[in-house]
């Protein structure tokens, strides 16, 4: 679950469903870990989660207000359905920006 590199101060980190049940503790250092070392944008891929917890999503707030004051964002990509109704329901689609899965060539 190493961040991966994108354009300059924009990481994209692949969260997946171990990682999710390792705990909050571990999402939150992946996350904030990041953004302490200097990311401006992130990027978090949800293809490989089935299912985001609320706490979670929680966390992704946290970071979009730090990616915010650094005129960056936070890009939630291949989000499930299920996630995207929750997006919608809380009014958090217009904080954390959602895209489709990249195709696979």
């Amino acid at each position: 679950m190493a961040p991966a590199p994108a354009r300059a101060h924009e990481v994209t980190i692949h969260l997946d469903d171990d990682l999710l049940a390792g705990g909050l503790a571990d999402v939150r250092w992946a996350l904030l870990g990041t953004l302490h070392a200097g990311a401006r944008s992130l990027v978090i891929d949800l293809s490989r989660v089935q299912h985001l917890p609320d706490a979670v999503v929680g966390v992704l707030v946290s970071a979009h207000r730090i990616c915010r004051a650094r005129g960056g964002a936070v890009v939630l990509r291949g989000a499930d359905l299920r996630t995207e109704g929750l997006l919608r329901r809380t009014g958090l689609w217009r904080v954390l920006v959602a895209e489709p899965a990249l195709a696979v060539a």
